[in-house]
């Protein structure tokens, strides 16, 4: 999903506990998530100074790390709240109509010595908040749709990384590089077998024939907790939730499609590799999915 682009420039970072200003010295070169991409990370928004879903997202951090085998403190979703206030007042992002978004990064660490997992050190790992002014999506994104096309790479649903958020995202920006290669707005990734996974940032969905269909667990995707919410939203609106294998025959078939994501919430799909997907347009369905999540993020209950 192609982000809205700001030219803010943050005034501060928060690292490891501190407060530093954003164009300063931060991390260590020894730092593993520097040298190996060997750390996790979230992006969520806080709208008024109040982070959405901040315990879901603290969960799959935890997940992640204790994937990676990096020890977070039993106290990691307190201390990211204290940290994200502290950031978003600091940035002056803490107002009631300010909206913004955080990334949480963590990796395990600085380690001196060479090699892949050398023995004998155990850092702490290093923490760090980042906050930007959330964009609202070009105005074509939401009245044209995206353009999606599928990318090279495959995903293998075996692979026991597929389902953590780590900071090694290499695979997705070629996918993008592919996608802009294409004149396409973003890549969708595809199993090994050739059913949908998901896009470079995002979860995929169809609607068709009054049911809410997205790629299951087990099509090495990443759990979205925007996936989730949506899922939850789609029995409340009178939508049928499924998650199964799904193929890109189906995403050009289906009477709408969009992707999802923590910022840039709910985007339509209105073309894949060329061909249209429904009639072509955003269709109402996804209109309201977006209305209706943007409310829940606003605070204003469970958003429909």
């Amino acid at each position: 999903m192609i982000p809205a682009v700001t030219t803010h420039r943050p005034a501060h970072v928060w690292v490891d506990g501190r407060l530093l200003p954003a164009d300063g010295p931060h991390l260590s070169a020894f730092d593993r998530g520097f040298q190996l991409g060997d750390g996790v990370f979230e992006t969520l928004r806080a709208r008024g100074g109040h982070p959405t879903e901040l315990p879901e997202h603290a969960a799959r951090l935890r997940r992640s790390a204790t994937g990676l085998s990096i020890a977070l403190p039993d106290d990691v979703e307190p201390r990211l709240a204290g940290a994200i206030s502290q950031l978003l007042a600091a940035e002056a992002l803490d107002g009631p109509e300010a909206d913004a978004s955080i990334r949480i990064t963590v990796s395990r660490g600085p380690i001196v010595a060479r090699g892949l997992l050398p023995h004998g050190e155990v850092p702490p790992p290093t923490v760090v908040v980042q906050a930007w002014p959330v964009v609202p999506p070009p105005p074509d994104h939401l009245e044209r749709g995206l353009h999606v096309v599928a990318s090279a790479i495959r995903r293998d649903p075996e692979n026991p990384l597929v389902a953590l958020k780590t900071t090694s995202r290499a695979d997705y920006v070629h996918a993008r590089l592919e996608a802009r290669a294409a004149g396409a707005d973003d890549a969708l990734f595809l199993t090994i077998d050739g059913f949908l996974s998901e896009a470079t940032t995002s979860n995929v969905f169809l609607v068709r024939r009054g049911e809410l269909a997205t790629p299951s667990l087990a099509c090495a995707i990443l759990p979205g907790t925007t996936r989730g919410w949506l899922l939850g939203w789609a029995a409340r609106v009178g939508l049928a939730p499924h998650e199964g294998w799904l193929t890109t025959r189906d995403l050009v078939e289906a009477d709408e499609a969009f992707l999802s994501s923590s910022v840039a919430g709910i985007l339509p799909i209105t073309r894949y590799a060329g061909a249209p997907v429904g009639d072509g347009r955003p269709g109402p369905w996804t209109r309201r999915a977006r209305a209706d999540r943007e409310a829940f993020i606003r605070g204003e209950g469970e958003g429909a």
